[in-house]
């Protein structure tokens, strides 16, 4: 087999975290004004101490199905929990200071290569993997792991084009994946893919998938010690984990809150030492200003979109996918909600991800007249609206109700849990749906595939123009080509009035004085909506 240009060879830990530290030496607080937190650490990092970490119950504080990467129906939200107790083949690390570039690293892999024109991945592992409970980590149960992944109905199961044999072993350490076409993104979707993380197949089949799930077994930087499901996690310092030193801290606690609000006031309180995920927009402003919180606003890499479901009326008629585009003035929200804190973009990226261009050639402009215009033509128009229920989806939800309606669309509007959300789209019974629709790679996790690719549940589209745009760009390797096909892809979709654009959304984290990590107090651009913050990394400042 030909190897391509894309390789990634071993990078010492030693030099990653000596990264860190400097990022984490010359961070400082993302507020303005005299009611900033520092986040300078003291000194150096610190061992031992606990933390425990809070996390909105309608998205990362819910894992109703366990956390089992096979079985868990919201991996994709959950990202922090199971990075805590798998580690991860791979990760997202940061390159600047400012969070404005990353890339995805080898982790409990030792190295990568894309072999044969990208139609074969070679993975090596780093030699001597244990999983907490002494099996090793080794190729075959990696490979045990990757197949199982991709049979599972988990939403963080990656679009990989697996050839019949799939995955196969080449030796104890190294695993081959096999595509049927080339696929150039495979590494670059890892870190949003139950494929990264690895359970111990041993401790899997002693204990039964219900149990596991319950009090599952990686080789992460921490272990179970009970998981009360979209309650309490309770995870205490994994003592045979590969990197010597980490985790810093000795317990890691997560728990699951009903929302913004209740977070900060126990943060201040000092019930909590972090919160994921702060989108509240009042709230953020108060937290900056607070001079007790560190707050670190992500750079976006997920805009809104009104997801319309094609498949079905009203939006099988074009006129009506028109008439809603015609409707919708995203740049007044931005605006008028938020003081332009969340940028405006007309396609499936944001700014701290890759392939970001802000505008689309010939993207349909907020035109009320000619809104009102299709509404008539078309004898009225009654639209279903959902979304997740939290403060900017639940702001611009409202917003979009009132521009449409003053368009003469009735509108009705819900609010889902997550779990609920995917029912909704499993059911097929939608109509249209306040979505995220991006990723730092498009081609991971709920980027644009996830949203508008025809085999996706999750989609509202059957196109198989675009579908070949989409597959076409996640199988090159090459930038360049993927940026411009990328381009044609956005400029499709609105050509044809698929779906809407909005805000490139990206939500803060909050921390208590003297915690720091990276992820947490530094920028790392959101892997998907939340940024993957290393837990083996985080440590508290004490006396």
């Amino acid at each position: 087999m030909r190897p391509l240009s894309a390789k990634w060879v071993p990078t010492t830990r030693a030099a990653l975290v000596s990264a860190a530290l400097s990022v984490l030496l010359v961070a400082t607080a993302c507020g303005s004004g005299g009611g900033a937190v520092d986040a300078r650490p003291s000194g150096p990092p610190q061992r031992g101490g606990a933390i425990t970490v809070l996390a909105d119950g309608s998205f990362g504080g819910g894992w109703p199905t366990g956390l089992d990467p096979a079985t868990n129906t919201t991996g994709g939200a959950n990202i922090s929990q199971m990075f805590a107790i798998y580690g991860g083949l791979f990760q997202l690390r940061a390159k600047g200071d400012d969070g404005s570039g990353a890339e995805v690293v080898p982790h409990q892999a030792e190295s990568y290569e894309l072999l044969d024109g990208g139609r074969d991945v070679r993975i090596t592992l780093r030699e001597g993997l244990r999983f907490s409970d002494g099996t090793p980590m080794d190729a075959e149960a990696v490979a045990f792991n990757l197949r199982r992944a991709m049979s599972s109905p988990c939403t963080c199961r990656p679009a990989w084009p697996l050839a019949d044999n799939g995955v196969t072993v080449e030796d104890p350490r190294t695993v081959m994946l096999h595509f049927t076409r080339p696929y150039g993104a495979a590494i670059n979707s890892m870190p949003t893919s139950n494929t990264n993380w690895i359970a111990s197949p041993t401790a899997l089949r002693t204990m039964g998938e219900e149990a596991f799930k319950i009090k599952p077994v990686g080789a992460g930087p921490f272990v179970v010690e009970s998981n009360k499901l979209s309650s309490e996690l309770v995870l205490k310092r994994n003592p045979t984990y590969f990197e010597p030193g980490l985790p810093y801290l000795d317990g890691l606690t997560f728990k699951s809150i009903g929302g913004d609000q209740p977070a900060y006031q126990a943060l201040l309180a000092g019930q909590a030492q972090a919160y994921e995920g702060l989108n509240t927009t009042p709230l953020l402003e108060q937290a900056q200003q607070s001079g007790k919180l560190v707050v670190t606003a992500q750079p976006p890499t997920s805009p809104y979109v009104v997801q319309l479901n094609t498949k079905s009326a009203p939006f099988n008629d074009e006129r009506a996918r028109e008439a809603i585009y015609a409707a919708t003035d995203f740049n007044a929200i931005s605006q008028g909600l938020f003081r332009g804190r969340y940028p405006v973009s007309q396609s499936f990226t944001g700014a701290g991800g890759l392939f970001h261009h802000e505008a689309v050639e010939g993207y349909p402009p907020h035109d009320p007249a000619r809104a009102r215009k299709l509404v008539q033509e078309l004898g009225g128009l009654t639209v279903e609206l959902g979304t997740l229920g939290n403060y900017v989806a639940q702001q611009v939800m409202t917003a979009l109700q009132t521009q449409w309606q003053q368009a003469g669309i009735k509108v009705t509007v819900h609010e889902y849990e997550l779990s609920t959300l995917v029912q909704q789209f499993s059911s097929g019974r939608w109509q249209a749906m306040l979505q995220t629709a991006g990723a730092w790679d498009p081609a991971a996790g709920v980027g644009v595939g996830f949203r508008f690719n025809s085999a996706s549940r999750f989609s509202g589209v059957s196109d198989p123009v675009l579908d070949e745009l989409l597959n076409n760009a996640a199988a090159t390797a090459d930038p360049a080509q993927r940026d411009a096909l990328y381009g044609q892809a956005g400029k499709h979709i609105s050509d044809r009035a698929y779906a809407p654009f909005g805000l490139a959304f990206a939500p803060a984290n909050l921390a208590a004085e003297g915690v720091h990590g990276p992820g947490l107090t530094t920028k790392i651009p959101p892997m998907l909506v939340n940024s993957g913050v290393l837990w083996d990394e985080v440590w508290r400042e004490r006396p």
